[in-house]
């Protein structure tokens, strides 16, 4: 580490200074010495830094000063490219120095040369002109790209259904066995970021390594001195998505499929691999067809324990593992012969396992408790999938030949060959559980969820690291409690450090008065009522930020009725009519656009300027009660003698609201208005904990002043 004091790099003579618009910023210097207060003393650092503090490069210098190992987690890819490809390599070259980074993704954004060599082998399998066109740039690309990063190819969408097809995931990979493995872009990849001094991931990828780490796979991260989270808000909810899991229908039919392909290419002559697929394809149905009453339950989901016709589910879903069994056991016998056959069984055992956490315990019981790490499994369903995981080579990615050999040598189990890798991760959870259903339109999904992740993610933090956890909203009202509660992080040091911009100046927060209570039918119309002139008052784009997406539908039919009877032709943008990137590009280049959107347009949105000048929330983000996680951890706080209000439900509500209200304000030129649809936020008592989370806004509830704003803005003569 360089024995300098951290401020010296943003002074006036400083090396930022150079950087065209730099300025040096009190609370941003602050903030990197906290940083670097905390690197230094291998601590944890909760840091709330506000809008315009520059955070990330707050955190950046003292990541570079260190001299150590640095993991960078983002909470999107989003943010992962940007980082790795603007902010850092401009802070590097002001400082000049030798550090070197990298970016790591999960293996879903790679092309993989097997599959995409395999799907232009087999043209059946293509769905489409569309796809045909999309293979070729995609066989292109991975001829001339040096990443294989799928971001880097615009040509193809993002959400485009052939990605599937020519990316590998941890079950299908062939790894050391690979006919590609010198070339593979994922093995690139990782070793470079086993080299570089800053590597930048994000969120779900730091929690996915959590996980294979618990199985004994070491190689997906590198180990590092110091971890920053930026975007930390959202480690919560990752986490526990992260330590649930979920078995859908079409997983299952999928594998189906990919045994019948495995068996009958490589093994033909060991059974009916046709006759398998459709024993797993009939046994998926059957269990679908056991899940039809939830058609009549509120949000067509139920937990476990509310299961209507609860006999009939508990015997599908015992004919669906022994179905399952029967064929992995099959596929077991022959998985050496070629690795597509091993691929095909990890499959099945990893869908075993996870079918196995619905069965035990049984029906009756509230909460289901995990099992503990030295508990031994009632059967020989984890002995299997663990036997089967020792025979994936792709557990040793990164690693050379000999290598992986060396590493086998280490993780011998008895009677089977390779490395038995230990329980999968959903047998260390310490704590209750919460499991429930899911019907789709064709499909089902299992899910089981902990109630809590404080315990299971705090014990990944190393004595010796350093961890800084970062984001515009951590706090409720300056109290982070909230947060560390949920993480875990009791320990940890907390720090708010507040935006340089006049907030009472360049916004203005409007709740109207009159309106109905949010879940009133006349809500959504009257709520266009107040807005519709605040539009034509506005000369900027529009966000309408909506807290579902039955009600960004709504919205957006009022609002097409309105600009009619207004006789305007204004562009409407709704989520759902294209990809999230694509409404965001056509905002920006259209003139006074009205977008319509619901979660994931409350957050990591940059519309700068007059681009964006009213921001609207329909109704206070409460967390849906219908949403078993959230109806499970409620229940469990009442039981215990607490106010599932004031401990979940109003924090989360405070949070998200104050990321929706961040899209307004993001650089010292923006201005515009938030308005607040829902009265609550002034008329019940709670309502003051909120609005006072929020950003200093001037507020009015009398429509002429929120008009008025605007007017006195734009003319020229005031």
């Amino acid at each position: 580490m360089f024995d300098v004091d951290i401020s010296e790099f943003f002074s006036e003579e400083g090396p930022l200074a150079a950087l065209p618009g730099y300025r040096p910023r009190a609370a941003q210097i602050e903030l990197a010495q906290a940083i670097d207060e905390t690197i230094r003393k291998r601590g944890t650092l909760v840091a709330e830094a506000g809008t315009g503090i520059g955070k990330t490069w707050a955190y950046l210098i003292p990541a570079f000063a260190s001299g150590g190992k640095v993991l960078i987690s983002t909470g999107t890819r989003t943010l992962q490219d940007q980082l790795f490809g603007r902010d850092l390599p401009r802070v590097r070259k002001a400082l000049s120095m030798p550090v070197t980074a990298a970016l790591l993704k999960g293996r879903g954004n790679y092309v993989c040369h097997y599959h995409l060599e395999r799907l232009g082998e087999d043209e059946r399998a293509l769905k489409s002109r569309t796809e045909v066109g999309q293979l070729r740039k995609i066989q292109l690309f991975a001829k001339q790209t040096q990443t294989g990063d799928r971001a880097d190819l615009g040509q193809v969408p993002e959400d485009a259904d052939i990605w599937q097809r020519v990316t590998s995931t941890r079950e299908n990979c062939l790894g050391q066995e690979c006919p590609h493995i010198r070339d593979c872009f994922v093995v690139k990849a990782r070793r470079q970021a086993q080299e570089a001094d800053i590597v930048v991931v994000n969120h779900a990828l730091f929690m996915a390594d959590l996980m294979l780490r618990e199985e004994g796979i070491t190689d997906l991260l590198p180990q590092a001195d110091t971890v920053i989270f930026d975007e930390a808000h959202q480690l919560p909810d990752t986490a526990t998505r992260f330590l649930g899991s979920s078995v859908s229908t079409h997983q299952l039919l999928d594998f189906g499929r990919m045994l019948e392909v495995a068996g009958l290419a490589h093994a033909r002559e060991v059974t009916n691999w046709s006759d398998a697929n459709r024993r797993v394809e009939q046994a998926t149905r059957e269990l679908r067809l056991a899940c039809a009453p939830l058609e009549g339950m509120p949000g067509r989901k139920a937990t476990f324990e509310a299961m209507p016709e609860p006999e009939a589910f508990d015997e599908a879903l015992e004919t669906l593992r022994n179905t399952l069994e029967t064929v992995v056991q099959a596929l077991s016998v022959v998985s050496e012969k070629h690795p597509d056959l091993t691929a095909a069984a990890r499959a099945g055992a990893d869908l075993m396992v996870r079918l196995k956490r619905w069965s035990e315990p049984g029906r009756g019981q509230a909460a289901m408790l995990a099992e503990e790490d030295d508990a031994e499994p009632e059967d020989g369903v984890q002995q299997l999938a663990d036997a089967l995981d020792g025979k994936v080579p792709g557990a040793g990615w990164g690693q050379t030949p000999a290598d992986a050999k060396a590493a086998d040598a280490r993780f011998v189990a008895p009677g089977v060959s390779g490395a038995a890798a230990p329980k999968s991760s959903w047998a260390n959870w310490t704590g209750p559980a919460v499991r429930w259903v899911e019907l789709g339109a064709h499909h089902i999904r299992l899910h089981a969820a902990p109630l809590s992740v404080a315990r299971a993610f705090s014990r990944f933090r190393r004595s010796d690291q350093s961890w800084i956890l970062t984001s515009a909203t951590l706090s409720v009202a300056g109290d982070f409690g909230h947060f560390t509660r949920q993480l875990g992080l009791s320990g940890a040091r907390t720090g708010q450090w507040a935006s340089p911009f006049d907030y009472a100046t360049q916004g203005l927060l409007y709740v109207p008065r009159g309106l109905p209570e949010p879940h009133s039918p006349q809500f959504a119309e009257r709520f266009v009522e107040v807005l519709m002139p605040m539009l034509h008052a506005s000369p900027g784009g529009a966000l309408i930020l909506c807290t579902t997406l039955r009600a960004v539908d709504r919205f957006a039919t009022l609002f097409e009725d309105a600009f009619d009877r207004d006789g305007v032709e204004w562009p409407l943008l709704k989520q759902g009519d294209a990809t999230r990137r694509d409404l965001l590009d056509r905002f920006r280049t259209l003139e006074h656009p009205v977008l319509v959107g619901s979660a994931s347009f409350w957050e990591g949105i940059d519309l700068p300027g007059t681009l964006l000048t009213l921001v609207a929330i329909d109704k206070l983000p409460f967390a849906p009660p219908d949403d078993p996680v959230i109806e499970a951890r409620l229940r469990a706080c009442r039981e215990r003698g607490g106010n599932p209000f004031a401990e979940f439900q109003l924090p989360d509500a405070a949070i998200s609201l104050k990321q929706g209200a961040g899209r307004l304000i993001r650089t010292i030129e923006d201005w515009g208005v938030l308005v607040v649809g829902d009265t609550r936020l002034v008329d019940k008592p709670y309502g003051k904990r909120l609005w006072r989370g929020l950003p200093p806004f001037a507020r009015t509830r009398d429509p002429n002043e929120a008009v008025g704003f605007y007017t006195k803005r734009t003319d020229p003569v005031t």
